[in-house]
């Protein structure tokens, strides 16, 4: 398990776990990202709210990208049908 010491919004975490250190700190460069986005669209929001705000903001983002990905597997499921149907008609 691997420990990484990321910053948020200038407060240090130590975080642990399985990923590679790099991809941990990508995460926590995002989750940043996205708190500092909801910090400056709401200055005077509280800590506990910003949090709950990126959180719904990347629960959102994460939901809208496995409907596109269903939605492209469906479409690549289906062309892979209609190209097997294709070469049946070759056979």
């Amino acid at each position: 398990m691997h420990g990484v010491e990321v910053t948020i919004l200038g407060q240090k975490y130590l975080i642990k776990g399985d990923a590679a250190p790099e991809h941990i700190e990508k995460v926590a460069e995002y989750v940043h990202r996205e708190l500092r986005r909801v910090y400056e669209n709401n200055p005077s929001i509280t800590p506990l709210r910003a949090a709950i705000l990126a959180s719904l903001n990347i629960a959102d983002e994460l939901h809208r990208t496995k409907d596109y990905y269903a939605s492209v597997s469906q479409s690549m499921k289906t062309l892979e049908d209609q190209t097997d149907s294709i070469i049946k008609l070759f056979d």
